[in-house]
Protein backbone atom coordinates (compact mmCIF):
# COMPACT_ATOMS: atom_id res chain seq x y z
CA UNK A 1 0.00 0.00 0.00
CA UNK A 2 1.00 3.94 -0.69
CA UNK A 3 3.01 4.95 2.29
CA UNK A 4 4.11 1.95 3.73
CA UNK A 5 7.80 1.64 2.94
CA UNK A 6 9.31 -0.96 1.46
CA UNK A 7 12.56 -2.86 1.45
CA UNK A 8 15.02 -0.08 -0.01
CA UNK A 9 16.71 -1.69 -3.11
CA UNK A 10 17.70 0.93 -5.20
CA UNK A 11 20.96 -0.88 -6.46
CA UNK A 12 18.77 -4.18 -7.70
CA UNK A 13 19.38 -4.76 -11.34
CA UNK A 14 16.71 -3.79 -13.82
CA UNK A 15 16.21 -2.82 -17.68
CA UNK A 16 13.71 -0.73 -16.66
CA UNK A 17 14.33 3.21 -15.91
CA UNK A 18 14.50 3.34 -11.92
CA UNK A 19 11.85 5.83 -10.56
CA UNK A 20 12.09 6.87 -6.71
CA UNK A 21 9.36 7.81 -5.17
CA UNK A 22 9.37 10.29 -2.31
CA UNK A 23 5.54 10.67 -1.11
CA UNK A 24 5.45 10.99 3.04
CA UNK A 25 2.29 12.44 2.04
CA UNK A 26 0.63 9.53 0.26
CA UNK A 27 -0.87 11.19 -2.79
CA UNK A 28 0.29 8.40 -5.08
CA UNK A 29 -2.51 5.68 -5.54
CA UNK A 30 -1.35 2.09 -5.48
CA UNK A 31 -3.68 2.40 -9.40
CA UNK A 32 -1.08 5.29 -10.38
CA UNK A 33 2.01 2.94 -8.69
CA UNK A 34 1.28 -0.15 -10.87
CA UNK A 35 0.65 2.23 -14.28
CA UNK A 36 4.48 3.77 -12.92
CA UNK A 37 5.89 0.30 -12.31
CA UNK A 38 4.66 -0.88 -16.13
CA UNK A 39 7.89 1.25 -17.59
CA UNK A 40 9.79 1.93 -14.56
CA UNK A 41 11.56 0.22 -11.56
CA UNK A 42 9.67 1.76 -9.00
CA UNK A 43 10.91 2.43 -5.30
CA UNK A 44 9.42 4.07 -2.21
CA UNK A 45 11.92 5.45 0.16
CA UNK A 46 11.88 7.65 3.25
CA UNK A 47 13.35 10.71 2.57
CA UNK A 48 15.90 9.46 5.91
CA UNK A 49 17.14 7.12 3.77
CA UNK A 50 18.08 9.77 0.97
CA UNK A 51 21.84 9.95 1.71
CA UNK A 52 21.87 5.72 0.23
CA UNK A 53 19.95 6.62 -3.04
CA UNK A 54 22.78 4.76 -6.18
CA UNK A 55 21.66 5.23 -9.49
CA UNK A 56 17.95 6.76 -10.40
CA UNK A 57 16.47 8.30 -13.46
CA UNK A 58 13.80 10.25 -11.96
CA UNK A 59 12.35 11.22 -8.71
CA UNK A 60 9.24 11.92 -7.93
CA UNK A 61 8.56 14.62 -4.97
CA UNK A 62 4.98 14.92 -3.45
CA UNK A 63 4.37 18.23 -1.59
CA UNK A 64 1.14 20.16 0.06
CA UNK A 65 2.41 23.29 -2.38
CA UNK A 66 5.01 24.67 -3.91
CA UNK A 67 5.79 26.74 -0.68
CA UNK A 68 6.74 23.55 1.27
CA UNK A 69 8.30 21.97 -1.61
CA UNK A 70 11.65 20.75 -0.45
CA UNK A 71 14.16 19.78 -2.62
CA UNK A 72 17.37 19.88 0.00
CA UNK A 73 19.19 16.76 -0.07
CA UNK A 74 18.21 15.32 -3.60
CA UNK A 75 21.05 14.65 -5.78
CA UNK A 76 21.25 17.51 -8.33
CA UNK A 77 21.65 15.42 -11.38
CA UNK A 78 18.62 13.34 -10.58
CA UNK A 79 15.47 14.94 -12.47
CA UNK A 80 12.52 15.40 -10.70
CA UNK A 81 8.59 15.84 -11.17
CA UNK A 82 6.89 17.37 -7.91
CA UNK A 83 3.54 15.64 -7.18
CA UNK A 84 0.66 18.34 -5.04
CA UNK A 85 -2.98 17.77 -4.01
CA UNK A 86 -4.61 20.33 -6.69
CA UNK A 87 -4.62 21.81 -10.03
CA UNK A 88 -1.35 23.88 -9.64
CA UNK A 89 -1.46 27.74 -10.83
CA UNK A 90 0.96 28.73 -13.55
CA UNK A 91 3.03 30.62 -10.73
CA UNK A 92 3.30 27.31 -8.80
CA UNK A 93 5.19 25.82 -11.86
CA UNK A 94 7.10 28.73 -12.27
CA UNK A 95 8.09 28.37 -8.61
CA UNK A 96 8.77 24.66 -8.92
CA UNK A 97 10.95 24.99 -11.76
CA UNK A 98 12.76 27.77 -9.78
CA UNK A 99 13.05 25.37 -6.98
CA UNK A 100 14.86 22.60 -9.26
CA UNK A 101 11.68 20.50 -10.35
CA UNK A 102 11.42 19.69 -14.26
CA UNK A 103 7.93 19.87 -13.83
CA UNK A 104 5.09 20.33 -11.27
CA UNK A 105 1.62 18.06 -11.92
CA UNK A 106 -1.72 17.70 -9.81
CA UNK A 107 -2.10 14.15 -8.42
CA UNK A 108 -5.96 14.54 -9.48
CA UNK A 109 -4.61 13.39 -13.49
CA UNK A 110 -2.85 10.54 -12.95
CA UNK A 111 -2.08 10.38 -16.80
CA UNK A 112 -0.75 13.58 -16.42
CA UNK A 113 1.90 12.15 -13.75
CA UNK A 114 2.86 9.74 -16.21
CA UNK A 115 3.30 11.86 -19.01
CA UNK A 116 5.50 14.01 -17.06
CA UNK A 117 7.85 11.24 -15.82
CA UNK A 118 7.90 9.69 -19.68
CA UNK A 119 8.73 13.29 -21.17
CA UNK A 120 11.80 13.67 -18.31
CA UNK A 121 12.96 10.59 -18.49
CA UNK A 122 13.61 10.76 -22.08
CA UNK A 123 14.45 14.30 -22.16
CA UNK A 124 17.37 12.99 -19.62
CA UNK A 125 18.28 9.82 -21.87
CA UNK A 126 18.24 12.44 -25.07
CA UNK A 127 20.80 14.88 -23.32
CA UNK A 128 22.90 11.74 -21.92
CA UNK A 129 23.05 10.58 -25.83
CA UNK A 130 23.86 13.79 -27.15
CA UNK A 131 26.47 14.19 -24.53
CA UNK A 132 28.19 11.16 -25.56
CA UNK A 133 28.16 11.87 -29.03
CA UNK A 134 29.78 15.29 -28.52
CA UNK A 135 32.30 13.31 -26.74
CA UNK A 136 32.77 10.64 -28.85
CA UNK A 137 36.98 10.99 -30.64
CA UNK A 138 36.63 11.79 -34.61
CA UNK A 139 39.86 11.28 -35.84
CA UNK A 140 40.07 9.89 -38.87
CA UNK A 141 41.58 7.05 -37.64
CA UNK A 142 38.95 5.66 -35.49
CA UNK A 143 36.01 6.35 -37.26
CA UNK A 144 34.69 3.83 -39.31
CA UNK A 145 33.96 4.88 -43.13
CA UNK A 146 30.45 3.38 -42.38
CA UNK A 147 29.06 5.27 -39.64
CA UNK A 148 26.27 3.92 -37.31
CA UNK A 149 25.37 2.01 -34.43
CA UNK A 150 22.38 0.71 -35.17
CA UNK A 151 21.78 -2.92 -35.61
CA UNK A 152 21.27 -2.55 -39.88
CA UNK A 153 24.59 -0.81 -40.02
CA UNK A 154 26.35 -3.23 -37.54
CA UNK A 155 25.01 -5.83 -39.91
CA UNK A 156 25.97 -4.33 -43.03
CA UNK A 157 29.63 -3.25 -41.73
CA UNK A 158 30.22 -7.48 -41.31
CA UNK A 159 29.08 -7.92 -44.88
CA UNK A 160 31.05 -5.68 -46.29
CA UNK A 161 33.89 -6.96 -44.42
CA UNK A 162 33.58 -10.26 -45.86
CA UNK A 163 32.77 -9.27 -49.24
CA UNK A 164 35.81 -7.22 -49.54
CA UNK A 165 37.97 -10.19 -49.13
CA UNK A 166 37.16 -11.53 -52.67
CA UNK A 167 37.51 -10.35 -56.39
CA UNK A 168 33.25 -11.31 -56.82
CA UNK A 169 31.39 -8.94 -58.37
CA UNK A 170 29.11 -6.82 -55.81
CA UNK A 171 25.44 -4.93 -57.06
CA UNK A 172 25.07 -2.44 -54.42
CA UNK A 173 21.35 -1.63 -53.67
CA UNK A 174 19.49 0.57 -51.63
CA UNK A 175 17.39 4.30 -51.35
CA UNK A 176 18.91 7.34 -53.29
CA UNK A 177 21.30 8.93 -50.76
CA UNK A 178 21.52 6.18 -48.65
CA UNK A 179 25.28 6.06 -49.16
CA UNK A 180 25.89 3.49 -51.76
CA UNK A 181 29.02 5.42 -53.24
CA UNK A 182 30.50 4.84 -49.66
CA UNK A 183 30.05 1.00 -49.29
CA UNK A 184 31.52 1.01 -53.13
CA UNK A 185 34.62 2.61 -51.47
CA UNK A 186 35.09 0.69 -48.41
CA UNK A 187 34.77 -2.49 -50.30
CA UNK A 188 37.60 -1.15 -52.24
CA UNK A 189 39.55 -0.31 -49.22
CA UNK A 190 38.93 -3.56 -47.08
CA UNK A 191 40.05 -5.46 -49.91
CA UNK A 192 43.04 -6.85 -51.62
CA UNK A 193 43.10 -4.72 -54.36
CA UNK A 194 43.02 -1.05 -51.46
CA UNK A 195 46.60 -0.01 -53.47
CA UNK A 196 45.23 0.12 -56.82
CA UNK A 197 43.29 2.81 -58.64
CA UNK A 198 39.30 3.13 -57.22
CA UNK A 199 37.86 4.65 -60.64
CA UNK A 200 34.21 5.73 -60.27
CA UNK A 201 31.67 6.98 -62.75
CA UNK A 202 28.18 7.96 -62.61
CA UNK A 203 26.57 5.78 -65.83
CA UNK A 204 23.28 8.35 -66.59
CA UNK A 205 26.22 11.42 -66.31
CA UNK A 206 27.78 10.78 -69.61
CA UNK A 207 26.58 12.52 -72.75
CA UNK A 208 25.20 9.63 -74.82
CA UNK A 209 27.77 10.48 -78.09
CA UNK A 210 30.99 9.68 -75.63
CA UNK A 211 29.73 6.93 -73.77
CA UNK A 212 31.89 4.52 -75.54
CA UNK A 213 34.89 6.37 -75.68
CA UNK A 214 34.70 7.17 -72.34
CA UNK A 215 34.17 3.33 -71.63
CA UNK A 216 36.53 1.83 -73.52
CA UNK A 217 38.58 4.03 -74.91
CA UNK A 218 40.03 5.68 -78.05
CA UNK A 219 42.85 6.16 -80.25
CA UNK A 220 44.32 9.54 -81.86
CA UNK A 221 42.04 10.18 -84.57
CA UNK A 222 39.57 7.79 -83.99
CA UNK A 223 36.77 10.47 -84.20
CA UNK A 224 36.72 14.16 -84.69
CA UNK A 225 38.28 15.84 -81.31
CA UNK A 226 40.37 12.47 -80.60
CA UNK A 227 43.37 14.52 -80.46
CA UNK A 228 45.22 11.51 -78.69
CA UNK A 229 45.23 8.36 -77.30
CA UNK A 230 43.35 7.78 -74.20
CA UNK A 231 42.36 5.15 -72.17
CA UNK A 232 38.97 4.28 -71.23
CA UNK A 233 37.19 3.59 -67.44
CA UNK A 234 37.87 -0.42 -67.56
CA UNK A 235 41.74 0.08 -68.36
CA UNK A 236 41.90 3.02 -65.61
CA UNK A 237 41.03 0.85 -63.49
CA UNK A 238 43.22 -2.17 -64.27
CA UNK A 239 44.38 -3.22 -60.54
CA UNK A 240 41.75 -1.74 -58.23
CA UNK A 241 38.14 -0.84 -58.50
CA UNK A 242 35.94 -0.02 -61.11
CA UNK A 243 32.68 1.48 -59.48
CA UNK A 244 29.53 1.72 -61.87
CA UNK A 245 26.97 3.94 -59.93
CA UNK A 246 23.50 4.52 -61.18
CA UNK A 247 23.96 1.34 -63.62
CA UNK A 248 20.37 1.51 -64.08
CA UNK A 249 20.91 5.24 -66.51
CA UNK A 250 23.34 3.00 -68.79
CA UNK A 251 21.42 3.18 -72.42
CA UNK A 252 20.76 -0.44 -73.88
CA UNK A 253 23.45 -0.64 -76.94
CA UNK A 254 26.39 0.16 -74.25
CA UNK A 255 25.08 -2.84 -72.12
CA UNK A 256 25.49 -5.04 -74.48
CA UNK A 257 29.04 -3.98 -75.17
CA UNK A 258 29.68 -3.58 -71.54
CA UNK A 259 28.62 -7.28 -70.84
CA UNK A 260 30.61 -8.59 -73.51
CA UNK A 261 34.14 -6.85 -71.89
CA UNK A 262 32.62 -8.42 -68.69
CA UNK A 263 32.66 -11.54 -69.91
CA UNK A 264 35.63 -11.31 -72.21
CA UNK A 265 38.02 -9.23 -69.36
CA UNK A 266 39.17 -7.21 -72.08
CA UNK A 267 38.17 -4.27 -74.40
CA UNK A 268 38.68 -3.03 -77.83
CA UNK A 269 39.00 0.73 -77.68
CA UNK A 270 37.44 2.77 -81.04
CA UNK A 271 40.03 2.78 -83.58
CA UNK A 272 42.00 0.02 -82.50
CA UNK A 273 42.15 -2.93 -84.28
CA UNK A 274 42.59 -5.69 -81.49
CA UNK A 275 41.74 -6.67 -77.46
CA UNK A 276 43.16 -4.99 -74.81
CA UNK A 277 42.94 -7.01 -71.25
CA UNK A 278 41.80 -5.58 -68.33
CA UNK A 279 41.58 -6.59 -64.97
CA UNK A 280 39.67 -4.74 -62.27
CA UNK A 281 37.05 -5.62 -59.69
CA UNK A 282 33.39 -4.38 -60.87
CA UNK A 283 31.17 -3.03 -57.92
CA UNK A 284 27.40 -1.31 -59.37
CA UNK A 285 24.98 0.32 -57.31
CA UNK A 286 21.51 1.39 -57.82
CA UNK A 287 18.42 2.91 -56.27
CA UNK A 288 15.94 1.10 -58.90
CA UNK A 289 14.55 -2.43 -58.65
CA UNK A 290 16.66 -3.68 -61.62
CA UNK A 291 14.35 -7.26 -61.86
CA UNK A 292 11.81 -4.62 -62.70
CA UNK A 293 13.97 -2.64 -64.94
CA UNK A 294 14.38 -6.03 -66.95
CA UNK A 295 10.92 -7.18 -66.75
CA UNK A 296 10.06 -3.06 -68.70
CA UNK A 297 12.69 -3.66 -70.91
CA UNK A 298 15.15 -1.28 -69.97
CA UNK A 299 17.96 -3.36 -69.07
CA UNK A 300 19.02 -6.49 -70.10
CA UNK A 301 18.77 -9.49 -67.95
CA UNK A 302 21.95 -10.90 -68.66
CA UNK A 303 23.75 -7.95 -67.35
CA UNK A 304 21.68 -7.94 -64.27
CA UNK A 305 22.99 -11.57 -63.43
CA UNK A 306 26.50 -10.93 -64.37
CA UNK A 307 26.36 -7.86 -61.81
CA UNK A 308 24.17 -9.49 -59.11
CA UNK A 309 26.53 -11.79 -58.00
CA UNK A 310 26.15 -10.97 -54.29
CA UNK A 311 24.12 -7.84 -53.08
CA UNK A 312 25.25 -5.48 -50.36
CA UNK A 313 22.00 -3.26 -49.48
CA UNK A 314 22.74 -0.19 -47.63
CA UNK A 315 19.29 0.61 -45.33
CA UNK A 316 17.16 3.91 -45.65
CA UNK A 317 17.79 6.40 -43.00
CA UNK A 318 14.57 5.93 -41.20
CA UNK A 319 15.68 2.25 -39.97
CA UNK A 320 18.44 3.62 -38.33
CA UNK A 321 17.15 5.04 -35.12
CA UNK A 322 19.74 7.20 -33.44
CA UNK A 323 22.22 7.30 -36.39
CA UNK A 324 20.41 10.57 -37.59
CA UNK A 325 22.11 11.53 -34.03
CA UNK A 326 25.24 10.18 -34.53
CA UNK A 327 25.59 11.67 -38.07
CA UNK A 328 23.79 15.36 -37.28
CA UNK A 329 27.02 15.25 -34.91
CA UNK A 330 29.46 13.97 -36.78
CA UNK A 331 28.66 16.84 -39.81
CA UNK A 332 28.11 19.52 -37.28
CA UNK A 333 31.97 19.06 -36.21
CA UNK A 334 33.02 18.57 -40.08
CA UNK A 335 31.75 22.23 -40.51
CA UNK A 336 32.73 23.16 -37.54
CA UNK A 337 35.93 25.76 -37.52
CA UNK A 338 38.16 27.40 -34.60
CA UNK A 339 36.66 30.36 -35.66
CA UNK A 340 33.34 29.27 -35.39
CA UNK A 341 33.34 26.35 -33.21
CA UNK A 342 29.67 24.16 -32.23
CA UNK A 343 29.37 21.98 -30.15
CA UNK A 344 25.98 19.62 -31.35
CA UNK A 345 22.21 19.77 -31.07
CA UNK A 346 19.94 20.81 -28.40
CA UNK A 347 17.67 18.98 -27.02
CA UNK A 348 14.87 20.28 -29.13
CA UNK A 349 16.56 19.72 -32.83
CA UNK A 350 17.49 16.45 -31.77
CA UNK A 351 13.90 15.65 -31.22
CA UNK A 352 12.94 16.99 -34.61
CA UNK A 353 15.58 15.60 -36.52
CA UNK A 354 14.62 11.51 -34.78
CA UNK A 355 10.29 12.54 -35.59
CA UNK A 356 11.46 13.13 -39.36
CA UNK A 357 11.13 10.38 -41.71
CA UNK A 358 14.00 11.88 -43.94
CA UNK A 359 12.96 10.30 -47.29
CA UNK A 360 15.99 11.76 -49.14
CA UNK A 361 18.41 9.87 -46.43
CA UNK A 362 21.62 10.66 -45.57
CA UNK A 363 22.16 13.21 -47.91
CA UNK A 364 18.97 15.05 -46.74
CA UNK A 365 20.24 15.04 -43.05
CA UNK A 366 23.79 16.69 -44.62
CA UNK A 367 22.33 19.16 -46.58
CA UNK A 368 19.73 20.37 -43.69
CA UNK A 369 22.97 20.39 -40.92
CA UNK A 370 24.75 22.29 -43.42
CA UNK A 371 22.04 24.82 -43.53
CA UNK A 372 21.31 25.02 -40.47
CA UNK A 373 25.16 25.39 -39.39
CA UNK A 374 25.28 28.80 -41.61
CA UNK A 375 22.67 30.23 -39.52
CA UNK A 376 23.48 29.03 -36.15
CA UNK A 377 23.57 32.16 -33.90
CA UNK A 378 24.85 29.96 -30.57
CA UNK A 379 27.35 26.88 -29.88
CA UNK A 380 24.56 24.66 -30.45
CA UNK A 381 22.41 24.17 -33.22
CA UNK A 382 18.98 24.41 -32.29
CA UNK A 383 15.49 24.11 -33.68
CA UNK A 384 14.93 27.33 -35.28
CA UNK A 385 18.14 26.88 -36.83
CA UNK A 386 16.94 23.98 -38.71
CA UNK A 387 15.20 24.55 -42.43
CA UNK A 388 12.19 24.88 -43.01
CA UNK A 389 9.16 23.33 -43.25
CA UNK A 390 11.72 20.82 -40.52
CA UNK A 391 12.80 23.31 -38.20
CA UNK A 392 8.62 24.50 -38.04
CA UNK A 393 7.91 21.28 -37.35
CA UNK A 394 6.19 20.02 -34.55
CA UNK A 395 6.38 16.59 -32.85
CA UNK A 396 3.18 14.94 -32.58
CA UNK A 397 2.45 13.99 -28.68
CA UNK A 398 2.16 10.95 -26.90
CA UNK A 399 -1.63 10.19 -26.00
CA UNK A 400 -0.63 10.16 -22.41
CA UNK A 401 0.18 13.71 -22.67
CA UNK A 402 -2.74 15.25 -24.12
CA UNK A 403 -5.06 17.43 -21.47
CA UNK A 404 -8.69 17.60 -21.31
CA UNK A 405 -10.47 20.57 -22.84
CA UNK A 406 -10.99 21.70 -19.29
CA UNK A 407 -7.79 21.68 -18.47
CA UNK A 408 -6.18 23.77 -21.31
CA UNK A 409 -9.26 26.21 -21.15
CA UNK A 410 -8.64 27.07 -17.02
CA UNK A 411 -4.80 27.25 -17.75
CA UNK A 412 -5.51 29.59 -20.67
CA UNK A 413 -8.12 31.83 -18.81
CA UNK A 414 -5.76 31.97 -16.12
CA UNK A 415 -2.87 33.21 -18.48
CA UNK A 416 -4.52 35.69 -19.45
CA UNK A 417 -6.35 36.78 -16.64
CA UNK A 418 -2.44 36.91 -15.44
CA UNK A 419 -1.38 38.60 -19.11
CA UNK A 420 -3.63 41.63 -17.94
CA UNK A 421 -2.90 42.10 -14.96
CA UNK A 422 -5.83 40.66 -12.96
CA UNK A 423 -8.30 43.30 -15.01
CA UNK A 424 -11.84 40.70 -15.18
CA UNK A 425 -13.34 43.28 -17.63
CA UNK A 426 -10.16 43.09 -19.98
CA UNK A 427 -10.12 39.76 -19.70
CA UNK A 428 -13.26 38.82 -20.58
CA UNK A 429 -13.38 41.20 -23.55
CA UNK A 430 -9.73 38.86 -24.72
CA UNK A 431 -11.68 35.53 -23.67
CA UNK A 432 -14.88 36.78 -26.02
CA UNK A 433 -16.75 35.21 -22.38
CA UNK A 434 -19.35 37.11 -20.67
CA UNK A 435 -18.48 38.64 -17.12
CA UNK A 436 -20.69 36.00 -15.42
CA UNK A 437 -18.93 33.38 -17.15
CA UNK A 438 -15.56 34.34 -16.55
CA UNK A 439 -16.56 34.75 -12.85
CA UNK A 440 -18.40 31.77 -12.01
CA UNK A 441 -15.47 29.91 -13.93
CA UNK A 442 -13.43 31.29 -11.32
CA UNK A 443 -15.15 30.03 -8.79
CA UNK A 444 -15.36 26.65 -10.06
CA UNK A 445 -11.66 26.10 -10.24
CA UNK A 446 -10.62 24.45 -6.65
CA UNK A 447 -7.78 25.71 -5.16
CA UNK A 448 -7.14 28.53 -7.48
CA UNK A 449 -7.58 32.10 -6.61
CA UNK A 450 -7.62 34.78 -9.76
CA UNK A 451 -3.87 36.93 -9.01
CA UNK A 452 -3.78 39.13 -6.05
CA UNK A 453 -4.29 42.24 -7.92
CA UNK A 454 -7.72 41.15 -9.60
CA UNK A 455 -9.49 43.82 -10.13
CA UNK A 456 -12.99 45.37 -11.71
CA UNK A 457 -11.32 47.48 -13.85
CA UNK A 458 -13.15 48.61 -17.14
CA UNK A 459 -11.69 47.70 -20.45
CA UNK A 460 -9.41 50.31 -21.84
CA UNK A 461 -9.88 52.79 -24.78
Amino acid sequence: MPGEPVQWNIGTVSSLPTLLLLDELNLVSARIERDLAQKYAVFRAPRSQIGEIGNTDVIVVSCASTRTLDVEGLPPSVPRVVVVASQPLIADVVAAIHAGAQDLVSIEDGRALIAAVDATVERRRLEAELLRLAETPTAPEIIPQILGESPVMVKLRARIARVALSDITVLVTGPSGSGKDLVARALHDAGPRRSGPFVAVACGAIPKHLVESEFFGHTRGAFSGAVQDRDGLLLQASGGTLFLDDVAEMPLELQAKLLRALQERSVRPLGQGKEIPFDARVVAATSRDLEHEVRAGRFREDLYFRLNVITVRTPALSERGHDVLLLAQYFIRRASTAERPLLGLTPGAARVLMAHDWPGNVRELEHCITAAVTVAAADHVGTSDLPAPLGQRKVSPSPESLKSLEVVERAHILSTLSAVDGNRALASRILKLDRKTLYRKLKSYAGSEPPPRAREDSVPG
